[in-house]
């Protein structure tokens, strides 16, 4: 179908600038703004009756829309049915034997003209029109056979519009037809892309990476399989076996289970059962799959704790699972290396909708070929982070520092608070003096005053190995017991320690890294007599943290500008202001002066 040309004949314009044309505005219904419709004009240059204060959203088809400063943001207004007809398909007619709100084409609303009676028309009531419209100025005369109007906007210029007969406008194109041939032409033309991608062979690796699922071999099967980990979905947090370990991520899950009938799923229900959890072995790396029946690629699965079959008792079911724990030790790309798990067990009353509750633990970790020399955990990686344990080590054993803690009743407890990095603290706490004899009395004070294990050492970063001497420096200290001179019913014990620790920062400034440089142990002793053997006595310890970072030298700032002028530049007043004297060891004043001066003149 053709679309009609716009042939506005005999236009006469009044001023016409360089570049000023017709801008087409395709209007589909809408609300739009309110306009005062001036008047059309019409063929022959006679005004038709002008509408005052008309709102476009009484007339169908218009839709405000952006343009040039000579295009109008919406179509003039049209009173006549016959211009804008409604639609034969109404597909705002939602509602079926009722008038549905502005729903022009709507025939349960019996209205022969709708838009006298709705502020505005539903886009798809109307047929949709398309409008050409320029500033009412340039034009003086209009012979188009096309319908035309002269309207203000919400700018309120004036527009003068000529209705252009488009009908496409209001046709879609055919239904094409889609079978077996085209379709994936189409898809692929049309297409975007899509939540699921295409299932590709992926390449077999021979490692696990992180977050890959854990395969699992059933050898009485013969079945490959996968880790569960079981987790809670809903409201309810019902147990879902499906979820798969990732390798790598240890987490901790929790779900519930519901029975029916308790009394037959106590002994059939395998995830009641403890054998379940471990009847299987685990693959070392996802590689050799052809070859599975060689037992070097599998981990057997190591039990840690007591676990006994479910048993039905009377009214009771004993020993079902409640808490599972993996411990799974990895070692690179090397695979994992050894599995072990312990089990919670709990009994339950078989009564209709009892419900448990079952926690599932996974714990990944390092492999440790010699545990002898385990690192244990870090204080930082290198240097220390404040609020970390201070890291010491006594022989080959590497702890932490401690200080003293009391019980409710204020008497030493054997428990000790851990000395955190970069934090002072003091403690103290109440000690009963025994009937022994003064040397037995003396280590017994100083073992309560350092812990259990005396600290030989100190880390001087916070991932110190024990078996790396050079990564440890010696605590400076005196012997705890000190010999009593002149008395012979008296002890000098002492009753307090303070641990004094310099530290500083090393590296980039950037990225400082906080390092231990020396520490050492400072004692306050007390005498005491005989006769007070069996009071209580105050134990105190403190550590104290000093920073002796030296700072370094800061940078350099930008390159100041020199200004070098000629020797003679102020000749004429050299002379006249240093009065003979050189100029160049003279002060700055007659610079300012002669500036002052030259701003005079040029603001003459």
């Amino acid at each position: 179908m053709n679309t009609p040309r716009l042939e506005l004949l005999w236009l006469y314009f009044l001023i016409l600038p360089e570049g000023a044309r017709l801008q087409p505005s395709f209007s589909p219904s809408g609300t739009l703004p309110t306009s005062s419709v001036l008047g059309p004009v019409t063929q022959g240059g006679t005004p038709q009756p002008s509408l005052e204060n008309a709102t476009l959203g009484e007339v169908p088809g218009l839709l405000s829309t952006a343009g040039p400063s000579l295009a109008t943001s919406a179509a003039p207004a049209n009173w006549t049915a016959d211009l804008f007809p409604v639609l034969p398909i109404c597909v705002c007619d939602l509602t079926p034997g009722t008038c549905d709100l502005n729903c022009c084409c709507d025939r349960d609303c019996y209205l022969l003209h709708p838009r006298t009676v709705f502020s505005f028309c539903l886009p798809g009531s109307v047929r949709s029109s398309s409008w050409v419209c320029v500033d009412n100025s340039l034009i003086f005369k209009s012979n188009s056979p096309f319908p035309s109007r002269v309207f203000m906007n919400s700018n309120g210029i004036k527009q003068f519009c000529v209705h252009v007969n488009n009908s496409k406008l209001n046709y879609f194109q055919k239904l094409q037809k889609v079978n077996a041939t085209n379709f994936q032409a189409l898809a692929a033309e049309f297409g975007s892309k899509s939540f699921t991608s295409t299932l590709l062979p992926q390449p077999q690796l021979s490692f696990y990476r992180a977050g890959d699922p854990i395969l699992t071999y059933f050898p009485q099967w013969s079945i490959v399989s996968l880790l569960r980990q079981p987790a809670g979905v809903g409201a309810g947090g019902l147990c879902v076996e499906s979820n798969p370990a990732g390798f790598l991520e240890s987490k901790s899950t929790t779900c519930t289970r519901f029975f029916k009938d308790l009394a037959s799923s106590c002994t059939s229900d395998p995830a009641l059962d403890a054998v379940s959890y471990y009847n299987f072995t685990v693959l070392k790396v996802p590689k050799n799959m052809t070859d599975l029946q060689n037992m070097k690629f599998h981990v057997p699965i190591t039990l840690t704790s007591q676990a006994s079959p479910p048993l039905l008792a009377g009214n009771t079911c004993q020993n079902i699972v409640s808490q599972v724990i993996y411990e799974i030790e990895t070692n690179g790309t090397f695979g994992i290396q050894k599995v072990s798990v312990s089990f919670g067990q709990t009994n339950l009353t078989v009564e209709p909708g009892v419900s448990l509750q079952q926690d599932f633990i996974i714990h990944f970790r390092a492999f440790q070929w010699n545990r002898a020399v385990s690192p244990g955990p870090r204080s930082g990686n290198p240097g220390y982070i404040v609020g970390k344990p201070l890291l010491v080590l006594t022989g080959d054993i590497g702890h932490s520092m401690t200080l003293l803690q009391s019980q409710g009743d204020g008497i030493c407890s054997v428990k000790r608070h851990e000395v955190q990095f970069g934090v002072n603290a003091i403690s103290g706490c109440k000690f009963r003096l025994k009937e022994v004899d003064c040397n037995k009395l003396q280590q017994e004070i100083c073992q309560t005053l350092h812990g259990r294990l005396r600290p030989e050492h100190v880390a001087i970063f916070g991932n110190a190995h024990p078996a790396q001497k050079g990564e440890w420096t010696r605590i400076l200290s005196k012997n705890c017991s000190v010999s009593a001179t002149n008395c012979t019913s008296c002890c000098f014990i002492p009753v307090s320690l303070e641990i004094q620790v310099l530290w500083a920062y090393i590296g980039l400034q950037s990225n400082p890294q906080a390092h231990v440089s020396g520490a050492r142990f400072l004692y306050q002793y007390k005498f005491i007599q005989d006769s007070q053997k069996g009071t209580d006595i105050t134990l105190t310890t403190l550590v104290n943290f000093m920073d002796i970072t030296q700072k370094p030298q800061a940078p350099r700032g930008q390159p100041q500008t020199d200004w070098k002028l000629p020797f003679d530049f102020f000749f004429p007043f050299k002379a006249a202001f240093s009065r003979g004297v050189d100029f160049q060891k003279g002060s700055a004043s007659p610079i300012c002066i002669l500036c002052l001066l030259l701003l005079g003149i040029l603001n003459l």
